[in-house]
């Protein structure tokens, strides 16, 4: 016959599980690391719970505690666990604690360069999820590290990010992207870790034909990093209207890039650079040159972006049925 002492503290320790488990799952990631924390204190033997405290406060982006846990689960563990070392490897990055994150890049089989310092290599093409609990606007990144990406697409001044801006991102893939011919992972970044010099400006411009603007977006001057066609790939707002920019409310449905015919003049450009004095100059060049271009206006925002809120499960994929725990 079972010990009915030992049948409650059972029940009551299974009762604790899963109210650590649903409220992690809910996004309540203090509440939920304070639970595992008691599951951890009244089964000192297990792994789990000092796993799981780590991976809640990779998502608070509380990096000593997540670095943390995840070293004490390793520590527990007989066998080698490669999501513990993915998650220390990406806290240590975030601190700047590179003889640690190389040592868990090595547990996972990864080369890195041989050094003391900074990561810094080509990983490849990715794309990575801007304020993945926000927007989510999506950029193409190089990564130069394991879980480090310098981004290449100039982002809306509304994300809080710049060209060049280098991120630090989850190693957790949470979809793909078609780039060229093939796909690129897309992964969800958690924080800057260097951010660049060089700002957003929008320009609205009026471009008589394609070859205006490829000459605008080949143009190259001092502090100009890139000049992106916005026209098309922007397509959830108006950036006109968002600015108050006036403009023409009716465009033609054809509007491509294949030709001039059904050719929208009116443009929105990305522009990063380095100061606005040198778009200024990018752009009276332009106009200059060509009979017919105009600029209607030049607009930059700094924009301070909120992190996730309490109860956002904001690093699921978006074809998730399960949270990634990884």
């Amino acid at each position: 016959m079972d010990d009915p002492v030992e049948s409650a503290d059972k029940a009551a320790l299974d009762a604790l599980y899963d109210r650590a488990y649903a409220t992690f799952d809910n996004g309540e990631l203090q509440q939920a690391s304070a639970l595992f924390g008691e599951l951890a204190a009244l089964r000192p033997d297990l792994a789990y719970p000092h796993y799981m405290r780590g991976l809640a406060h990779k998502y608070l982006r509380d990096w000593p505690a997540s670095l943390q846990h995840n070293l004490r689960a390793q520590e527990m563990q007989e066998e080698f666990d490669e999501a513990s070392a993915w998650n220390a490897g990406i806290a240590a990055t975030a601190l700047g604690d590179w003889a640690e994150a190389r040592r868990q890049w090595a547990q996972c089989g990864i080369t890195v360069p041989e050094g003391e310092g900074p990561i810094e290599t080509d990983f490849g093409m990715v794309s990575v999820r801007l304020n993945p609990w926000g927007s989510g606007e999506t950029v193409y990144a190089r990564r130069i590290d394991v879980v480090r990406a310098r981004l290449l697409n100039v982002p809306l001044p509304e994300s809080g990010h710049r060209l060049f801006d280098i991120v630090l991102h989850d190693g957790a893939k949470t979809g793909e992207r078609r780039l060229g011919d093939g796909t690129v992972p897309v992964f969800n970044v958690l924080q800057t870790l260097q951010r660049s010099d060089h700002r957003t400006y929008v320009a609205f411009v009026q471009c008589p034909g394609i070859e205006d603007k490829e000459a605008l977006e080949q143009a190259e001057l001092p502090g100009i990093g890139f000049v992106e066609d916005w026209t098309h790939s922007i397509r959830h707002l108006c950036l006109r209207c968002s600015y108050g920019v006036p403009h023409l409310k009716e465009h033609p449905k054809g509007d491509t890039d294949a030709g001039n015919d059904d050719w929208r003049t009116e443009r929105q450009l990305g522009i990063g650079a380095q100061g606005k004095a040198a778009v200024e100059r990018l752009l009276a060049d332009w106009v200059a040159a060509g009979p017919g271009r105009r600029v209607d206006a030049l607009e930059s925002r700094e924009v301070d972006v909120e992190g996730p809120a309490e109860g956002s499960v904001w690093w699921r994929g978006p074809e998730e049925d399960e949270p990634d725990q990884a």
